[in-house]
């Protein structure tokens, strides 16, 4: 009973609390360089791999560079293909890299990896002398999209395999992916 007693007037203690607001708080730190919350950003580059690499290193572009932090996670996309959609509209297909692709010679897979300055897209098989043998398609014109998100945003509950998830959940639009 005393138990239930003493239960029984600390909830009324703490809920029937009344009086004057307290003082505000501080300010909370600023966000990274300056900006007010966390910003996804996003950008497109065609590019041709060639031996003996067949990689190649793409620095972010400037207005991005001063809106990343080391913390922030890098994915990127690789143009599958473009079909039409019902009204015969072209719709692009992304696929989240690394990509493996067959072949007659063989398999061979674009991967990545990244700094908060730059990305490197490049391609692996386990015989890298196979990669002499791709044809141009595989290895000229490819078409990339870079998408970095904050740390900050919560990519819990999205499937990152699916480009127009990432994009609606980091709040991006086609508007907004710079292509160079």
């Amino acid at each position: 009973m005393k138990y239930i007693t003493l239960l029984f007037a600390l909830t009324m203690i703490l809920t029937s609390c009344e009086g004057d607001q307290g003082p505000p708080g501080f300010n909370g730190a600023n966000g990274i360089n300056g900006l007010d919350g966390a910003v996804a950003q996003s950008f497109e580059r065609e590019v041709d791999f060639f031996a003996p690499d067949y990689g190649v290193r793409i620095p972010y572009p400037q207005t991005i560079i001063n809106q990343t932090a080391a913390t922030d996670m890098t994915l990127v996309y690789l143009l599958w293909d473009t079909v039409p959609d019902n009204n015969g509209n072209p719709i692009d297909i992304w696929r989240l890299v690394p990509q493996v692709r067959y072949t007659n010679f063989g398999e061979f897979q674009y991967n990545y990896e990244f700094t908060n300055i730059d990305v490197d897209i490049f391609l692996e098989a386990p015989d890298p002398l196979t990669l002499d043998q791709l044809p141009a398609g595989d290895v000229l014109g490819q078409i990339f999209r870079v998408v970095i998100i904050p740390v900050d945003v919560d990519f819990n509950a999205v499937d990152i395999t699916d480009y127009n998830a990432v994009m609606n959940a980091a709040g991006l639009t086609a508007q907004d992916i710079i292509i160079e």
